[in-house]
């Protein structure tokens, strides 16, 4: 259970930074590349919860 809640979790915070990286008044490239990264760092963190990484 306590998995399960990690993992919504990580994906709801994921989702809210990608949103509020959307909503920055910056250049297109330098959005794209910040995207990148929030969503790298993401699936990094499930893989460290899922005990694989």
């Amino acid at each position: 259970m306590g998995l399960l809640i990690s993992i919504l979790i990580t994906f709801l915070v994921v989702i809210l930074i990608l949103y509020l990286v959307d909503r920055l008044p910056i250049d297109r490239r330098a959005k794209q590349i910040v995207r990148i990264i929030v969503i790298i760092i993401g699936i990094l963190y499930l893989l460290r919860a899922l005990a694989i990484f």
